[in-house]
């Protein structure tokens, strides 16, 4: 299982140094703040909700289907984790961060809170630290969202604090997933908005927070029960676009805002291959060398990260041109979402599975593929 550890290692590599400060108490001290320092007050969360988004299936997953030492690694991330969040929450922590204020922190609490629905067990033997996330989620409430994907993130939050056992406002879930039903432009694409925008937003955050969002409350509401169906078959379309604009060396378009949060780009397709949502024709093995190949042509270019181990803005390496205004050391911690099918058992066809060439790979070596058409 060469290739699951060498997706373990690069996800540890990236977020440990914000795991480890945290846990400390350390991380507002630690933390590179220079980089649009006018961001500063956001920062933290960003880099633990984020670390967390794509951390949180591994450790959720179940620790019998692992070899000895990966079970000694996720426990030790479990335990992190669950410190962490305490520090994060804690109003006595000197990392305790801002939910309730600024705009920023409800994109975060909701990430944070994705990580929760992603593994809804890591907090039910810690009453004291749930308790305080639960309090710091509801304060984010007092953020209102644009009317854009933000709407998402109030739902997220909903769906956090429902897997936590809290009530929740259904509203804020409901108004989210009617409204997106609206701006669904067709072949698997939403627009980010009324209008579409060429970037990767479908899979930064639209796509994957649909689907987990029918996946929770489809048992609470007979309306959401009707559209999942639909929007999963939408995620599994755009999951299929995504794995075909995996270049042959690794490489994928560079287009659209907030394009350094790097491989996260992909979090949709990786979260098809967790969930076993990918189309016919597109294979678990395809998609895990696919992402692999990505994942070892980012972390190839040897300024990525500081010398304190943080990520440093870009694509490739370090490219801080490539970054708006909005982004800090914090933001670029979406990138732990290519990571997702950690979740998976090794097991899994995802991991078990002999060697297969995705798409882009195969046509330009002169194989042959699928003809694609467009979906409704």
């Amino acid at each position: 299982m060469y290739i699951r550890k060498e997706w373990l290692d690069a996800l540890l590599k990236i977020v440990s140094p914000v795991m480890d400060a945290l846990e400390s108490g350390e991380l507002k001290k630690k933390m590179p703040l220079s980089f649009h320092n006018e961001r500063a007050e956001f920062a933290p969360l960003e880099a633990f909700g984020r670390s967390m988004l794509g951390l949180a299936p591994w450790l959720g997953v179940d620790s019998g289907d692992l070899e000895a030492d990966e079970q000694m690694l996720q426990k030790k991330y479990r335990d992190k984790a669950v410190r962490c969040i305490a520090m994060a929450t804690n109003p006595d922590s000197p990392d305790f961060m801002v939910f309730d204020s600024g705009g920023q922190p409800l994109v975060d609490a909701a990430f944070l809170a994705h990580a929760i629905v992603r593994a809804p067990n890591l907090l039910s033997e810690v009453p004291d630290v749930r308790h305080s996330l639960v309090e710091a989620l509801k304060s984010s409430r007092r953020i209102p969202a644009f009317n854009c994907n933000w709407i998402l993130f109030s739902a997220m939050v909903e769906a956090g604090l429902y897997t936590l056992g809290e009530s929740y406002d259904i509203m804020r879930v409901l108004y989210a997933l009617r409204i997106f039903q609206e701006w669904y432009k067709g072949d698997g694409v939403y627009g980010d908005g009324k209008m579409f925008h060429c970037d990767y937003y479908n899979s930064f955050v639209i796509q994957p927070m649909y689907v987990d969002l029918v996946k929770v409350f489809s048992k609470e509401s007979n309306e959401i029960k009707a559209m999942s169906s639909d929007v999963i078959a939408h995620a599994s379309r755009y999951a299929s676009i995504l794995e075909r604009m995996i270049g042959p060396e690794g490489t994928y378009p560079v287009v659209g805002r907030s394009i350094c949060y790097r491989f996260g780009a992909f979090q949709m397709l990786a979260q098809a291959a967790l969930q076993h949502h990918l189309e016919t024709g597109v294979s678990p093995a395809s998609v895990r060398c696919g992402l692999t190949a990505v994942i070892r042509r980012v972390m190839g270019a040897s300024d990525m990260f500081d010398d304190g181990g943080w990520l440093l803005p870009g694509v490739y390496g370090y490219q801080p041109e490539l970054a708006e205004e909005y982004i800090n050391i914090g933001s670029l911690y979406l990138c732990s979402a290519v990571f997702l099918p950690l979740g998976l058992s090794p097991a899994d066809p995802f991991w078990s599975e002999p060697d297969e060439s995705w798409s882009g790979k195969k046509v330009w070596s002169g194989g042959h593929i699928q003809i694609d058409h467009a979906k409704d």
